[in-house]
């Protein structure tokens, strides 16, 4: 006994709990809605993101914590504030691993890799992409899920490609590839494709398999062509195509390549204008490292597009050319033009952290500058080289921590698991219980529920057969009493009247003016009340009683509850229902539908005039109710009982119901309900 006190206690403690929660978030789930609207301004929408997120922790649901502070974040991302907005990710992201919530440790991976990827920290920005593939399944994924999934290893590829880490690139790359390949194309994967397949073309270079490079940008380009506006991904490709061809000391080839690329300047010129420059720069040395040129024609393109960069403003590109020129006059040994422009790369170099342009100006510079100040710059050369090779070392053992750090936190989130599968088979038979109990106490009140809402029913039908056969009955007994006035008017007095007007008509033979006019005149009258009494019975015996019955019913409950809520309504139906062929059943359902609806509009829709109409198409009864009131949001969950009983009575006769409803319009009920198959 003291243990199901106990039981009962929990029960109802939860129920208690369950309901404060269900408070809360209805409150947080209103102010996420308004931080998703783009009604209100950045500032308001982030205050209402705010304000949820520390509703969210009063909680204490984790579930409701993670999503509610991921919509917080988007609200960061959408002002700027980056720092935010990697803070928030990252409470997200160690919350979803405790709770071991896969979905919520990819969202949160992925934007915490594509942030760090943005602000170039390669090292974190690899980090979250790892965790993030760590969460996915291995098989049976998701078209989207694979998706997601091929984007985090092209991004984990493409960072490994940028820290010269070949294999792990090349593998990543491989993957992406393959899960793309197999999922239907769109837009974004095509340039997806393109991606992945261009990054192994440049993987496959740098490892020195030119054959195979050659084949992966035959490919990327192949994708190019399918991209709706995929002009500048073939241009890339085969500049990309060229520049293998150069390294494989096939100039002609390149040259041919780069060339053709020169007349579609005005298609790329918009979009990339720093592309021609490029080209010209590629032809130029091209030239230059073949050996065959002709040296005036070569300085007026390395000239050309040397003025071209600094037109667009653009430091990385002359940095490029101002170097390939000092390379250019080394070949001629000019002194003073190679310092010249042999120091701007350097300088520019410094500046944007360009460690190999700067590696290769220092070497040129040393070169060209004698005594202290050449020996200088080859020290820093030197210098530079060594700090290079072993920054490339330290990348490498970094990043090789990192997958080995995440392999070991893999393997804890296993057993982590392991035991929490444990203690949630415990709580679940506990929680099982406890609902085993809850049930059998709530399956007895239904069922005294569902018996009282059967007696109700029956009662209802057996009131509204009362009613059909007393309207019968009434409908009956008005017929017989209008034909027997009808016969009483027609053979009583109409005969007499008749036989008097024949004694009268015969007093024409008397002589005398008078007489005669006297009898003229009461002939006459006799003829106008003949005339009339024919037309009441012609009147009285008409058949007006069609019409009258189900629609005489309806038809009073609307003037009745109109005239109680104040409202003007327009009643139309049409006589094509054969209401005699129609089940009481479903007519007991419209009857209460309306007097339902009704009741909805007077109590919450402040309007000021209903209209309501029955019309037959095509062999379905249709039940218009429209009101001019204020209406309702319908996309939001309603919880008034009166929406859920009409919507369960049209259900119970097979039929339909929609409610179509703006804020401020109005709301219009429609319900269609099958007229055939009906029986009586």
């Amino acid at each position: 006994m003291y243990r199901y006190l106990i039981l009962l206690y929990f029960i109802f403690f939860v129920r208690e709990t369950s309901y404060s929660q269900r408070v809360f978030i209805d409150s947080i789930n209103k102010l996420v809605s308004k931080s998703e609207s783009e009604d209100f301004s950045l500032q308001e929408r982030l205050d209402f993101a705010l304000q949820s997120s520390e509703l969210a922790k009063e909680t204490k649901v984790d579930s409701v914590i993670l999503r509610v502070n991921r919509n917080l974040s988007m609200r960061y991302f959408q002002s700027q504030d980056f720092e935010n907005y990697i803070a928030v990710n990252r409470r997200n992201f160690d919350l979803a691993k405790q709770l071991n919530d896969s979905s919520a440790v990819t969202v949160a991976g992925s934007n915490l890799g594509t942030i760090y990827r943005y602000f170039e920290k390669k090292d974190s920005a690899y980090y979250y992409y790892s965790q993030e593939l760590k969460f996915y399944p291995q098989e049976d994924l998701q078209e989207d899920i694979s998706e997601y999934k091929a984007t985090a290893l092209f991004y984990i590829a493409e960072i490994l490609q940028v820290e010269k880490i070949y294999a792990g690139a090349e593998e990543a790359a491989v993957k992406s590839i393959k899960l793309l390949n197999g999922l239907p194309e769109t837009e974004d994967r095509l340039e997806l494709l393109w991606n992945a397949y261009n990054l192994m073309g440049i993987i496959l270079r740098e490892l020195g398999d030119y054959n195979e490079s050659l084949e992966y940008y035959d490919k990327s380009n192949a994708y190019a062509k399918k991209i709706e506006d995929g002009f500048l991904n073939e241009v890339y490709s085969i500049n990309n195509k060229a520049y293998v061809y150069r390294q494989m000391g096939d100039f002609d080839k390149a040259i041919e390549l780069y060339s053709s690329l020169l007349p579609l300047r005005s298609k790329y010129d918009e979009e990339d204008p720093a592309f021609y420059p490029t080209i010209l720069t590629n032809i130029a040395d091209t030239e230059l490292e073949s050996g065959f040129y002709d040296p005036r024609l070569l300085i007026n393109k390395f000239r050309e597009s040397y003025d071209l960069t600094k037109e667009l403003d653009d430091e990385v590109l002359r940095m490029n050319v101002a170097l390939d020129l000092s390379k250019f006059y080394l070949e001629l040994k000019k002194s003073d033009s190679i310092f010249k422009y042999a120091n701007e790369a350097y300088k520019i170099s410094s500046k944007v952290s360009a460690n190999e342009v700067r590696q290769e100006a220092l070497l040129i510079l040393s070169r060209v500058t004698e005594g202290e100040k050449g020996k200088a710059y080859l020290r820093e050369h030197i210098r530079l080289t060594d700090s290079l090779i072993n920054e490339q070392r330290t990348v490498r053992n970094k990043f090789a921590r990192i997958e080995f750090d995440t392999d070991q936190i893999e393997a804890e989130n296993k057993q982590i698991s392991k035991e929490n599968l444990y203690l949630a088979i415990l709580s679940i038979g506990l929680l099982l219980t406890a609902i085993l109990i809850y049930v059998v106490i709530s399956q007895r009140a239904k069922n005294r529920k569902l018996k009282l809402i059967q007696v109700q029913q029956k009662a209802n039908e057996d009131i509204y057969n009362l009613m059909l056969g007393q309207q019968d009955k009434v409908d009956e007994a008005r017929t017989l009493e209008k034909k027997r006035i009808s016969e009483e008017l027609h053979d009583g007095v109409l005969g007499r009247l008749f036989g008097t007007r024949l004694s009268l008509d015969s007093m024409n033979f008397k002589d005398g003016k008078d007489a005669m006019m006297t009898r003229a005149n009461y002939i006459g009258q006799l003829k106008t009340i003949e005339e009339d009494i024919r037309k009441i019975s012609h009147e009285l015996n008409t058949d007006f009683v069609s019409g009258t019955g189900f629609m005489d019913i309806v038809s009073e409950l609307i003037d009745n509850q109109t005239q109680a809520y104040g409202l003007k309504s327009d009643f139309e139906y049409t006589d094509d229902i054969s209401w005699d062929l129609v089940s009481n059943k479903t007519k007991i359902n419209i009857y209460r539908i309306i007097q339902e609806s009704m009741q909805n509009i007077y109590k919450h829709a402040n309007a000021k005039a209903i209209k309501i109409s029955i019309s037959l198409e095509k062999y379905v009864i249709c039940l218009d109710i429209i009101d001019d009131g204020e209406g309702f949001d319908t996309s939001k969950s309603r919880k008034g009982i009166g929406l859920k009983n009409m919507t369960s009575r049209v259900e119970d006769i097979d039929g339909e119901i929609t409610f179509t409803s703006q804020s401020g319009n109005g709301t219009t009920v429609n319900v269609k309900i099958p007229y055939t198959n009906q029986s009586t």
